[in-house]
């Protein structure tokens, strides 16, 4: 603030009341220089959210939530957001007693899980965020393997299967070892693969290589020219410089997932939807309730910019509308 100084015309009561008057509007006018002050400012309030969101489930839906966490820190940085990945089933397990505010899904909860849920009252939105076509994956080396049907997945896959060669499953294909890898048993991949193609949940071998880390599975299948493994399109979408994607024949002929075989459900039958679960007593929490909001404001590109399909926009409206 600039110094005042006195004028020799200025002397007594009205002198006083100037020198007041005139440092008055000098503190006014510093006053006024913050933006925050100015009548008709944007409210702040939105940058001043802070807290922690816990989200935890499906290693197939954490690439959108990764990617709408690191957009969501960039507009409220006091904000942190865990994405954590024990796979839907242990994702769940986590979230039906109360220890996340977001499970992330790559199939719908199960009765048992929603039954845990309201045993600790807890209560949820399901809200599609995407689209995937599960993905059956050999190495660009493998020369041989264009195309599997699903009975020929079934006999690979099946528990107490007899195939341990590639030549076991098409006799003009190399008597070499298949060497398997999948998802694990907590992984909501796992359950959808094995529920679409055997015919009932969780019925697989046991003798494959599993992780609930889908790029552990990517790098096991690119380094070896007789492997074969299944996971969500985006991983293969995100590493295709070093993977083979196969078609897949479930009596309609030969269909390699796409974008559009997988919007269009062509690809059968291995298309899914994409699943977030948020607490309707996390949502009570603004930072909580602002993140859900950003993230069905930016699932369709943020999904397709991952590898995933986006859904359509009523749907992303309908979800919107839920919330609220």
């Amino acid at each position: 603030m600039p110094k005042l100084r006195f004028s020799p015309s200025i002397s007594g009561a009205k002198g006083v009341a100037a020198i007041l008057a005139l440092a008055l509007a000098l503190v006014a006018l510093a006053c006024g220089s913050s933006p925050a002050s100015e009548p008709g400012a944007p409210s702040t309030s939105s940058d001043n959210l802070s807290g922690t969101i816990e989200i935890d489930g499906s290693s197939t839906v954490f690439p959108v939530s990764e990617a709408v966490a690191e957009e969501f820190r960039k507009l409220h940085p006091d904000v942190r957001v865990n994405v954590g990945v024990s796979g839907t089933g242990g994702g769940f397990k986590r979230f039906t007693v109360g220890e996340t505010d977001i499970s992330d899904a790559s199939r719908p909860i199960k009765d048992t899980e929603a039954a845990t849920a309201v045993e600790n009252g807890i209560e949820y939105y399901p809200l599609r965020v995407a689209i995937d076509g599960l993905s059956v994956i050999v190495s660009p080396d493998n020369d041989f393997v264009e195309c599997l049907t699903t009975d020929q997945l079934k006999m690979i896959w099946e528990p107490g299967s007899t195939v341990t060669n590639w030549s076991d499953v098409n006799p003009n294909w190399p008597s070499e070892k298949i060497v398997l890898y999948g998802p694990d048993t907590d992984s909501g991949t796992f359950d959808y693969f094995t529920e679409e193609v055997m015919g009932e949940a969780q019925l697989s071998r046991p003798d494959y290589t599993a992780s609930a880390d889908d790029n552990v599975l990517v790098q096991g299948v690119a380094g070896g020219k007789y492997s074969l493994g299944y996971f969500g399109f985006a991983y293969y979408a995100e590493n295709r410089d070093k993977l083979k994607l196969v078609d897949v024949d479930s009596g309609s002929g030969c269909v390699t997932p796409t974008s559009e075989s997988i919007e269009n459900g062509s690809y059968s039958p291995l298309s899914r939807p994409l699943f977030i679960y948020v607490s309707k007593q996390s949502m009570e929490r603004p930072e909580v309730k602002t993140f859900v909001e950003f993230y069905l404001d930016n699932a369709a590109d943020l999904a397709q910019e991952v590898g995933y399909i986006k859904l359509g926009d009523v749907e992303y409206a309908a979800n919107r509308d839920l919330i609220k």
